[in-house]
């Protein structure tokens, strides 16, 4: 700096400070104006399973139980599986309580029931055992709202169907008290064939499934006490029977007996467009199939 005078320096510093305050200012008004842009952007709204929800779910699915005689544990997770409620049964093993945590998280975190990995094991994809986070088990059912899953439900301590039936009676409660119509549901036609490739449910709720079933060879004789099946022919032809009397019929779950001997009954061949409606108690069976057969099962479930 120059040699001046107290004064000149003065006039200096005064200056060099309104410079400072300039570029504050312009930083200033250069960060409320990120503020303001920020502002504009729309966050998604999320919902989440409250801890009310979930006991009301978990009382469902424990009146459900009571009515099968079932001693099970039942868990309620949120969308990143951590548990929020869990029951356990008078009686129930105490291995349930951790088997009935992983399969509701199972569910909720791959976003489909968990015995979806079940079956791929059952069918030879053995690797779906080392996926991170999954259990193979069937049981675990995600929670649905509005196409978004907010959480999930497992149910431990019982045979396999009844574990998932018990946890599907818990998700009853859900739409019970939703104070929004029952979700329009979509799936791609590249998701239903990849269903039939080895047979697989699309979806399945209280009182109605529907199946993209897939046949290589003749199955058992079955019969539905409360299930009335509405079989739409895909691709193939079927020699289906229905009617007569079931000589050796043995209940595999509550409302499902199957057997291998048919007395009688109506033989019918199956082809591709082909409708056929089997009311609940009648006896019916794919007596002979083409390879591939492919048909959609819609199951309504008749009320007690």
């Amino acid at each position: 700096m120059p040699n001046l005078n107290f004064a000149g320096r003065l006039y200096v510093k005064k200056v060099m400070q309104m410079h400072k305050l300039g570029w504050l200012g312009v930083a200033l008004a250069l960060s409320l104006a990120s503020v303001a842009v920020q502002a504009d952007i729309e966050l998604p709204v999320k919902k989440v399973l409250t801890l009310e929800v979930a006991q009301r779910l978990a009382a469902t699915a424990k009146a459900e139980a009571d009515k099968r005689g079932a001693t099970v544990v039942i868990a309620v997770v949120d969308d990143g599986g951590q548990l929020i409620l869990l029951e356990r049964l008078n009686d129930t093993q105490v291995a349930s309580v951790d088997v009935a945590t992983a399969k509701a998280r199972t569910a909720a975190i791959f976003r489909r029931p968990s015995k979806e990995f079940e079956d791929q094991v059952r069918n030879g994809r053995v690797a779906a055992i080392t996926l991170p986070g999954a259990t193979p088990l069937q049981g675990g059912l995600p929670i649905v709202v509005e196409d978004q899953v907010v959480g999930a439900i497992g149910v431990s301590g019982n045979s396999p169907q009844q574990d998932e039936d018990i946890a599907r009676a818990g998700l009853v409660a859900l739409t019970a008290t939703a104070d929004t119509s029952f979700p329009v549901r979509y799936f791609p036609a590249s998701k239903v064939a990849e269903a039939f490739v080895e047979g697989e449910p699309l979806i399945e709720e209280a009182n109605y499934k529907v199946h993209a079933s897939h046949r290589d060879e003749p199955g058992v004789v079955e019969v539905h006490t409360r299930d009335t099946d509405v079989i739409y022919v895909v691709e193939g032809t079927a020699t289906f029977v229905t009617g007569g009397r079931l000589l050796d019929g043995k209940t595999i779950e509550p409302e499902e007996i199957r057997g291998s001997q048919l007395h009688g009954g109506k033989s019918q061949r199956l082809s591709k467009g082909d409708v056929i409606i089997v009311p609940n108690s009648v006896p019916h069976w794919f007596k002979k199939v083409t390879n591939p057969f492919n048909y959609f099962v819609v199951k309504v479930r008749s009320p007690e």
